[in-house]
């Protein structure tokens, strides 16, 4: 069951779309090293707009990832790659359904 979310948007920069993905898409393998990272999304809502959307069971593991190799990455290059610091929104998941 997961009770905890992230939802984190960014725009880029322009001319950074095709690098802001490729980074996104990097970050699967740093994301399935994380056992309480339930499920990881990185999704892209128009031609600069990128967002992930994560769960968690508890507030620990949703801490455990915002302290992570992730979140560490994402903040390192964001200045280099978005327009903005990335929007990170932390929600509770209502109701859900994986697999």
């Amino acid at each position: 069951m997961v009770n905890f979310g992230i939802l984190a948007t960014m725009e880029a920069k322009p001319g950074k779309e095709d690098e802001v993905a490729a980074f996104l898409k990097s970050a699967l393998p740093l994301v399935q090293a994380e056992p309480g990272t339930v499920a990881w999304f990185a999704v892209r809502f128009t031609p600069t707009s990128f967002a992930i959307f994560d769960v968690f069971p508890d507030q620990k593991a949703r801490d455990a990832h915002l302290g992570g190799e992730v979140a560490k990455a994402l903040m390192a290059r964001a200045p280099e790659l978005f327009d903005g610091p990335p929007e990170i929104e932390r929600v509770d998941v209502l109701a859900s359904k994986l697999s």
